[in-house]
């Protein structure tokens, strides 16, 4: 495997992205939640929601970087100002997504999506940081302890798919600028 190159993602990566979005979903999700949703994952339609994310993000204060390895996109982060009703946009920051194929699990990959995302963050202004994780997705939440992050005791039930899913919240401080 080559280098990896963490880079704004553009336009043209919308399908790749969606692509890594629903296989990562598949990967990580599996026995999480029902297969038959999992199954029917479809990148086309995850594409046409990338296309609509990339062209309306406002770049000071939101973004989506891509981690590439031999000109082939392997995993992703997106960010933004917090969306949660009891934070402070102008302060606090959100990672709202973080995803790698299964076969880019392990390589330091996540780790570098993840810090290129929060120096963006911290950048902004932000001087702290937040997460939602599924609560079964024990994967995710050592990656997340790993790098800091802790749960600051905020849960949510996400719905929308026809069945319950059960976050919790991480939170993590970041640094300012000197």
């Amino acid at each position: 495997m080559g280098d990896t190159i963490v880079r704004d993602a553009r336009a043209a990566d919308a399908a790749r992205i969606g692509l890594v979005h629903v296989r990562s979903w598949q990967g990580t999700y599996q026995g999480l939640m029902p297969q038959d949703y999992l199954d029917g994952l479809d990148p086309a339609q995850r594409t046409g929601m990338w296309e609509r994310i990339l062209a309306e993000l406002e770049p000071a204060r939101a973004g989506v970087l891509v981690a590439e390895v031999d000109r082939d996109i392997l995993g992703f982060v997106s960010y933004s100002a917090s969306r949660d009703d009891d934070a402070d946009p102008e302060v606090i920051g959100e990672v709202q997504a973080i995803y790698l194929l299964p076969t880019a699990w392990g390589k330091g990959i996540g780790r570098r999506l993840m810090g290129a995302a929060l120096g963006r963050l911290a950048g902004a202004g932000f001087t702290e940081a937040t997460l939602w994780a599924l609560d079964t997705n024990a994967r995710a939440r050592r990656f997340y302890e790993a790098g800091g992050w802790t749960t600051d005791g905020t849960v949510k039930s996400d719905d929308i798919r026809g069945f319950p899913l059960p976050h919790v919240r991480y939170r993590k401080a970041l640094p300012g600028l000197v």
